[in-house]
């Protein structure tokens, strides 16, 4: 097997920002043939209800339903999922579970408010989502980490009803995920997919209750629903290919790098990992060693693949400069695989998560770590931030007005009102002037 060409850039070149931006480009275009499918199976569901999903379950997913009853899955075979797992698997999922719960109580928002001299009370009441809707991908996908990533934040904020969904093909279910599921606290599961589902939970069913926000990771299918959706409902983000970035001084070991690298470009062929260094010596090092470690890994296909077309190794003339590079990007995941990776970080301000020294590996992230694994990919990081406890909450604002305040307030809103020309609004305010 030949090596990989993977691209070299060097950041220091006149044309290095428009390489850069070509690199990062990513065609992530609608198609108008899905777009058109998808708005069809949600308006039939919003339409035919529980007759609608239950067509498409069994047409999409080869099952043989006749009642919507049949889609949920009783509080039974969760807990039953959960006390079948071998041991070694159901240790792995306490640890990450209680590893996410407790980084999550951190988050929890509360409520506050102060009074001013004359009386009058200003604060913010934060409540929690009533009922939230968790996809889940099913078949040959398992992802118990996902289950427990976006599952525990809506429960520490005080959800009312978690509702997952999750394809079953065939009727087969994946246990770990089921177990998750217990061991998060989802409420219930109902065995759809697809846009069907989130057209189900958008709207509601006879059968399947309607949520205020969509959360979870799915096909082309599912999020061109979310899109579609979003309005009746929230979402969550519409996540792109997975991303990491790496900064190294040339000092870690580079098959450690290079795995890492692997750790992205394994989930698909549109899978972006780059790597920075100072060191043009250390980015060959790291070259070899992908070559080296490629044959050795079960996706060494994808990983191929999206090395090949999406990802780079660039030289940069210090750690200042790779930070510049790192902002621009705005990665997924950022390594800082160097020797103070505390004074890098003071001046990263564009990252979904950032992994600190040698020996934190985005892996860790992704599992058990603590801190949320459904991050900003497609440099959103410059504005949006992780999944956490603060997706599952509102913030109401409140406004208690003494009579003092009342008559200077009211005489600051008259003028206003009436530079506006709403001269109700002026009036309103006007009849509580002393």
């Amino acid at each position: 097997m030949s090596d990989i060409n993977i691209t070299r850039l060097d950041a220091s070149s006149a044309d290095f920002n428009r390489q850069l931006q070509h690199l990062l480009a990513f065609d992530d275009a609608d198609d108008l043939e899905i777009h058109q499918r998808v708005l069809a199976i949600i308006a039939d569901v919003r339409n035919n209800g529980d007759k609608a999903v239950i067509d498409y379950t069994n047409r999409f997913d080869h099952r043989a339903v006749t009642r919507a009853s049949e889609l949920e899955l009783s509080p039974e075979t969760l807990k039953s999922a959960w006390n079948n797992l071998p041991a070694e698997q159901a240790q792995a999922l306490q640890t990450a579970a209680d590893r996410i719960r407790a980084y999550a109580e951190h988050q929890k928002m509360e409520s506050w408010q102060y009074t001013e001299a004359d009386g009058t009370v200003l604060g913010q009441k934060i409540t929690p989502l009533d009922r939230v809707g968790l996809y889940v991908p099913g078949g040959k996908a398992a992802y118990p980490s996902s289950v427990l990533m976006n599952a525990i934040p809506a429960k520490v904020a005080g959800v009312g009803e978690l509702i997952m969904v999750v394809p079953a093909p065939g009727g087969e279910t994946n246990e770990l995920v089921l177990a998750a599921a217990y061991l998060a606290g989802v409420d219930r599961v109902f065995t759809i997919g697809g846009a069907q589902a989130v057209a189900a939970l958008a709207y509601g069913t006879e059968t399947i209750p309607a949520v205020a926000k969509i959360v979870g990771p799915g096909n082309i299918y599912v999020a061109t629903a979310k899109k579609l959706v979003f309005g009746q409902v929230g979402i969550d983000m519409i996540a792109g290919p997975s991303e990491i970035l790496i900064i190294c001084d040339g000092k870690t070991n580079p098959d450690w790098i290079a795995m890492d690298l692997f750790s992205q470009a394994e989930h698909d062929e549109n899978a972006q990992s780059i790597l920075i260094s100072t060191d043009v010596a250390f980015l060959g090092a790291v070259e070899l060693s992908i070559n080296k470690l490629l044959p050795t890994m079960e996706r060494a296909g994808i990983i191929r693949t999206s090395l090949t077309t999406r990802g780079a190794l660039i030289k940069v003339s210090d750690l200042n400069a790779a930070v510049d590079v790192a902002n621009i990007i705005a990665p997924e995941h950022l390594e800082l695989s160097v020797e103070d990776p505390e004074a890098l970080c003071k001046n990263i301000r564009h990252a979904g998560a950032i992994f600190m020294g040698r020996y934190t590996a985005e892996a860790l992230g992704d599992y058990c770590a603590g801190p949320n694994h459904v991050l900003p990919t497609s440099s959103t990081a410059r504005f949006s931030s992780p999944l956490g406890v603060y997706d599952f909450q509102k913030r109401s604002s409140l406004i208690n007005c003494s009579q003092a305040g009342a008559d200077t307030l009211g005489k600051t809103a008259s003028i206003l009102a009436r530079g506006e020309s709403l001269t109700a609004h002026a009036r309103s305010a006007e009849f509580r002037i002393k």
